[in-house]
């Protein structure tokens, strides 16, 4: 068999005002063919993997574009034009091809695209034909569309958030595109739309235990796959929301009894499901009350879901309250940077921080620090998107009080204690770390934590789903409504 192996991925905040233009693909990877050989622990991990996996079962490969962005506004039209055009210029020159596996996020949103998957993946089959295998593999927060359904034989996404089963899901993918190669299954999708908005973590039940509950029915009586795509709340479009979809081999009456089996059952854990986030008050008196290091998420700035990452809020809090031994990170603030770099190592000097991008970011912080540590094109661990993520050029500042600072050139959330540590900063030292990040830290940072909290603040992505000021989503899901299925009878 010849596989068409490419990716092109980012999760839309269409809330957000930074758009996603080229410097946002070039910072987190843009590769033309050749991601998985260059960078196979970075952004061509996946492609890597799956590379693997292809050509391990004597298979050929033929790769094309590997784009990604870190979360942010619609991406620029022309931008996202000319990635997709060469994406599929990519398929057209490895034509003849046996199957398409794409790396895809599912809630990529350009300038006059609500749909960006869609309408890729429809592209790619009026390319390729009816006959050939189309799959494609979707982050957790996707949003699942009609267009997508019809156009591929095959989508899957993550079960897990943090997302640490991607190779996982790529490697059922690929065996089941083989098989659907092979004429051994004839797959069909059946969807049970929830009508629900918000975030579910599967490191602790029941959510956990959900996850085990869709696992249950995979590869037997005919269920070749259950995914739950939990949508991404802050993209206003259309089909936006919380989806669950079966893959049965030629039965799609089944796959939709069991879609729609599962989909009340993930209904019915609603209220068991959310609420983790506490007051920042409350929380930081939990953690200041644990005999242990404690780990808080500032879950309302992450810029992993579009949030600009410069959010003052917790650290104004810390400085009121005089909590000391407290490290906060990484702060999205190229002034800063700029005037720690003049100073250099050691000076002591004024710095201004965070505040800077708009009224969710809160007010600027005023600090007399200390420059302890400037490393460039520092990097953290992050088992999430492959093994490694850019941080840029990145600084540690001490204030008074031992309350340290790390900021970093490059926007994006922390995944791993290593944002910290990689600049000598010791967190066996600090009673409290702040992680702008809110879930995909846990993999790395529970196991070093007496506790993971995670703080209600202002803030681009403030999780009160309720109230997210929707102007082309339909307003009738949970939690804005109490039961959004009252007209299906």
């Amino acid at each position: 068999m010849k596989f068409f192996i490419a990716q092109l991925a980012t999760e839309t905040n269409t809330f957000a005002a930074t758009p996603t233009g080229w410097q946002g693909f070039e910072e987190q990877g843009l590769y033309r063919g050749d991601a998985s050989r260059l960078a196979p622990t970075g952004t061509g991990a996946y492609l890597h993997a799956i590379r693997s996996m292809i050509e391990a079962d004597g298979h050929e490969v033929a790769e094309g574009l590997c784009a990604l962005a870190e979360p942010s506004g619609r991406t620029v039209r022309a931008v996202y034009e000319s990635l997709r055009d060469q994406l599929l210029e990519d398929l057209r020159t490895a034509l003849p091809v046996d199957a398409v596996l794409l790396l895809l996020h599912g809630a990529m949103v350009a300038e006059g695209y609500d749909d960006c998957e869609g309408d890729l993946l429809s592209r790619i089959r009026d390319i390729v034909g009816p006959d050939v295998p189309v799959g494609a593999e979707l982050d957790l927060h996707c949003h699942f569309t009609e267009r997508m359904r019809a156009s591929a034989d095959l989508i899957i996404a993550f079960k897990e958030y943090p997302h640490t089963d991607g190779t996982a899901r790529a490697r059922e993918l690929y065996r089941l595109l083989v098989d659907r190669h092979n004429g051994r299954i004839r797959p069909v999708t059946a969807v049970h739309d929830c009508r629900m908005v918000g975030l579910w973590h599967t490191t602790r039940e029941p959510m956990a235990g959900f996850v085990r509950r869709m696992q249950s029915f995979e590869g037997r009586d005919g269920v070749l796959s259950v995914s739950l795509g939990h949508g991404f709340p802050w993209g206003d479009v259309p089909e936006s929301g919380a989806k669950l979809w079966v893959i049965t081999d030629g039965d799609p009456t089944q796959a939709q009894a069991l879609a729609d089996r599962l989909g009340h059952e993930f209904w019915a854990l609603r209220e068991q499901t959310g609420g983790n986030t506490l007051p920042l008050d409350e929380a930081l008196d939990q953690a200041l009350a644990q005999p242990g290091l404690v780990v808080l998420a500032d879950v309302a700035d992450n810029p992993g879901g579009g949030a600009p990452g410069d959010s003052s809020f917790i650290l104004r809090r810390v400085l009121e309250r005089g909590i000391g031994q407290v490290a906060l990170g990484a702060f999205w603030d190229l002034g800063a940077i700029h005037l720690c770099r003049e100073a250099g190592v050691g000076a002591l000097i004024d710095l201004r921080v965070g505040g800077k991008c708009g009224p969710s970011s809160g007010e600027p912080v005023d600090l007399r620090v200390t420059v302890r540590a400037i490393v460039e094109n520092h990097s953290q661990s992050a088992v999430v998107v492959g093994d490694r993520a850019p941080l840029g050029t990145a600084v540690w500042v001490e204030a008074p009080n031992g309350v340290h600072l790390v900021l970093a050139s490059v926007r994006g959330q922390v995944f791993s204690p290593e944002a910290f540590t990689g600049l000598g900063l010791r967190l066996e030292d600090m009673k409290l770390v702040v992680v702008k990040s809110t879930q995909h830290f846990h993999t790395e940072f529970a196991p070093i934590s007496q506790a993971v909290l995670y703080a209600a603040t202002p803030g681009a992505i403030a999780p009160d789903f309720a109230a997210i000021p929707y102007r082309v989503r339909n307003l009738n899901y949970w939690p804005r409504v109490a039961d959004p299925r009252a007209d299906r009878g």
